[in-house]
């Protein structure tokens, strides 16, 4: 019994909530109806047989509406189709009032005015349209059909009414339903562009901090390292000297092993915080695959770890800074072998992929170690976020991987199971020399473009190498929040006359 209470309790809750205006006005106005109804036979002087008429058709009105509100209570989620299947009742309702009091003469013929300007404004007005033709029908049959007994001056201004309320309510209608929807839809974007305000918010504070980092790094880094190298260099000096299997060796091994891993944090974190320069050239991912890996041949056949090479042919040159994307395969090759303790296949694969309506020449590490967990997944590409053991890597091999591939105007993507291995995969956004001659996209919307003292400054998030390909790199199809100005602006880059051009019609 109480777990039922509840149960209707909820759904009273559900009901309120989604309960508009209209609904509310509905209830009111049967409310008035039955009130007023039953008001006028109390002190009507209507003959006894015309009282217990009207009383039967006001208890048919109780009935159907106590019917349909607890349809509405039930159903409140289609409560359009349940509105108009109580129009057929409320239409039936009049007629029976016009019916028997009086036919065409009957002053109850505004009940179909009220329903028609009713079902105007909430469906529209052809919806209204409809309404009226069913009400002129009915009224017609309300007067037995008895023609002869018509007056057809009033009856024409009676039915012309009828659509002359229909059309400019359902008209008015359409046009605060529009005007309701496009505020809807402004709020949305405001939420979500205060949203993307804190966010960015949030990036400048985190980046003036690692900015801060950056330069505290660079002031500090000589003065670490000299003694760093001090350390490290005596205490291999150390090692060298007192006897094997004594305490004194193992405590200069724990030196000089300490001494290598804050190298490798100090190096790390100077990698990630400082402004690197990016030099671009097209450049072969075939090439660089192979000279990055030459460095790791050797200690993957000593982990017993078997390395293949799936380098697909006639790939396009991609443009890159390939010293940094050297980097980016280094860590991801590293974390690959750390991930595969007992051995395993590690295998290299270039490829071509359609995303996003541009050609990605893609790079991907495969390996067969342990998997990282979904949970872990999200949070992979954080500054100082480590899967390893404490000791083991700083955290920030793959920020740095995503901050290269973000310099690339590219993408970085993980996918992983635990227990069978992890693949990531490096997309660099091909685009053919020969569309450097061509328009680009700041240029034919005249956006990213400011205009100071100093003359035209781009700030287009695809300047300068990357206009052709805009809605990947900086629009709505980035993967990510839209960086471009004009991106941002029409929320989708499929409406942009230069997409339309370059992808669609391809006559620009």
């Amino acid at each position: 019994m109480r777990k039922t209470a509840e149960i209707l309790k909820d759904k009273w809750e559900s009901v309120k909530r989604e309960s508009e205006i209209a609904d509310v006005g509905f209830l009111i106005l049967r409310v008035i109806v039955l009130a007023g109804g039953y008001g006028w036979l109390a002190y009507s002087e209507l003959p006894e047989e015309n009282i217990r008429i009207f009383t039967s058709i006001l208890k048919y009105f109780i009935a159907y509406c106590v019917s349909i509100y607890v349809l509405l209570f039930l159903k409140f989620e289609r409560k359009r189709a349940i509105y108009v299947l109580s129009l057929a009742f409320d239409l039936s309702f009049v007629y029976l009032l016009t019916r028997y009091s009086g036919g065409f003469d009957s002053n109850f013929f505004i009940g179909f005015y009220l329903l028609t300007a009713l079902h105007s404004f909430y469906y529209g007005y052809l919806f209204g349209l409809a309404v009226a033709v069913i009400s002129t029908v009915t009224y017609m049959f309300s007067g037995n059909l008895d023609f002869t007994a018509l007056r057809w001056t009033d009856f024409s201004l009676r039915v012309s009414f009828l659509f002359l309320i229909a059309i400019p309510l359902g008209l008015l209608s359409e046009k605060l339903r529009r005007d309701k929807e496009e505020i809807e839809s402004l709020n949305r974007e405001l939420l979500a562009s205060i949203d993307e305000l804190r966010k960015l918010q949030h990036k400048l504070i985190q980046a003036e901090k690692l900015s801060a980092l950056g330069r505290l790094t660079a002031d500090i880094a000589h003065e670490i390292r000299n003694p760093l190298t001090a350390i490290g260099g005596f205490a291999r000096r150390l090692e060298k000297r007192v006897k094997a299997g004594t305490k004194e060796e193992e405590y200069a091994k724990l030196i000089a092993s300490e001494v290598d891993r804050l190298e490798r944090i100090l190096r790390d974190v100077l990698s990630f915080s400082r402004e690197a320069k990016y030099h671009l050239n097209y450049e072969d991912i075939n090439d660089v695959a192979r000279e990055s890996l030459k460095a790791y041949v050797e200690l993957c056949r000593e982990e017993g770890i078997e390395v293949r090479m799936e380098l697909a042919g006639d790939l396009p040159k991609i443009l890159m800074d390939k010293d940094q994307v050297v980097q980016a395969i280094n860590n991801l090759v590293i974390n690959a072998v750390d991930a595969m303790t007992k051995g395993g296949t590690l295998t290299v694969r270039t490829r071509m992929e359609e995303r996003n309506y541009i050609n990605y020449v893609v790079f991907d590490i495969i390996d067969t170690g342990t998997g990282i967990p979904e949970e872990k997944l999200e949070r992979l590409f954080e500054p100082f976020y480590s899967t390893k053991h404490v000791g083991h890597g700083t955290g920030l091999g793959l920020s740095i991987c995503k901050k290269i591939m973000d310099e690339h105007r590219g993408l970085i993507r993980v996918s992983s199971t635990v227990g069978k291995g992890s693949v990531f995969s490096l997309y660099f956004p091909h685009v053919p020399a020969g569309e450097a001659f061509k328009t680009q996209c700041w240029e034919f919307n005249n956006c990213g473009i400011d205009k100071g003292g100093d003359g035209e400054v781009k700030t287009c998030p695809a300047y300068p190498n990357y206009g052709r390909i805009c809605w990947a790199v900086a629009g709505t199809f980035c993967e990510g929040k839209a960086r471009g100005i004009f991106a941002q602006k029409i929320g989708d880059c499929r409406k942009c006359e230069f997409f339309k051009r370059v992808v669609e019609r391809k006559d620009l």
